[in-house]
């Protein structure tokens, strides 16, 4: 591990961004061109210490989920990705599956997107990168394990996930969760990690198995959904998905009708999730 090329490096990568580049607001009495340090910990859902450990090359050896983390805070192309994991003295990912490295676009759609829920998820339900909005929204998939991060893991295995449903949506919430991961298992045959995934579900959850056995196939697309939110009640949006030209990630996008019940909510929510923000960080 080179500490002082690595903590350089940060630094270079930081300063060659704004506020508006990430979706943030410039605030005031900004001195000095570039990111300050603790939104980019904010971003990559890290301490400020521990990351400014890293650009005073006084820190521990990061671990490859931190590196992966850093490297969307920063914006980073696959090429700086990969540089960033030979600085910290690690191999960058190499899968025949799905990346977890956002593509720029769809970071910088992201990145604009602040009034309305929005995150960006790989086909196989693992969600990369999330807006203030879809944490307030669906809590905070930082706050979990990686291989927890995935919407049909939570699904069928953290009964918290499905008290966002209305009980009377669950069921079909769960043949749509199923039949769109099946979708994506034929297109991936040698996806180890997604085979281990389905394979996790099968012995964890005999619901999950069995809408598996019933091999339904189909791909997500734009919907209805409606979510019980524990401070602002029911939410009924529009669900857009936008597809990658891969299609192997998603920009997954929840807006609500102008003048209805559930875009004055909708609002209501910014305000609570920027109120949490503010208090140290977005509600789990």
């Amino acid at each position: 591990m080179d500490r002082t090329e690595l903590g350089d490096f940060l630094r270079h990568c930081r300063g060659r961004l704004t506020p508006a580049d990430v979706g943030l607001s410039p605030g005031t009495r900004r001195r000095t061109p570039g990111l300050r340090r603790e939104e980019v910990a904010q971003l990559a859902a890290m301490s400020t210490d521990h990351y400014t450990r890293l650009e005073q090359a006084r820190g521990s050896r990061p671990s490859r989920q931190m590196l992966a983390a850093v490297a969307r805070a920063l914006r980073l192309t696959g090429d700086e990705r990969d540089h960033l994991f030979y600085l910290a003295g690690e191999e960058p990912p190499r899968s025949r599956s799905t990346t977890a490295h956002i593509r720029p676009g769809l970071l910088l759609i992201l990145d604009r997107l602040t009034d309305t829920p929005a995150q960006v998820m790989s086909d196989a339900g693992d969600i990369l990168a999330q807006n203030l909005l879809a944490r307030a929204l669906h809590g905070d998939a930082s706050t979990h394990p990686e291989a927890d991060r995935n919407i049909a893991w939570r699904y069928f295995t953290d009964p918290t996930a499905r008290d966002l449903f209305p009980a009377e949506d669950r069921d079909q919430a769960a043949r749509a969760v199923v039949a769109d991961l099946r979708a994506t298992a034929a297109r991936r045959p040698d996806d180890t990690r997604l085979a281990e995934l389905v394979r996790r579900l099968r012995a964890r959850s005999a619901e999950f198995a069995g809408l598996w056995d019933t091999h339904h196939v189909a791909v997500r697309h734009a919907a209805v959904k409606r979510f019980t939110h524990p401070v602002v009640g029911l939410l009924e949006l529009d669900c857009e998905v936008l597809l990658s030209p891969e299609h192997d990630q998603r920009l997954v996008v929840y807006t609500a009708r102008p003048g209805s019940t559930s875009h004055e909510r909708l609002e209501l929510l910014r305000v609570v999730g920027l109120q949490d923000l503010t208090r140290g960080g977005p509600r789990g």
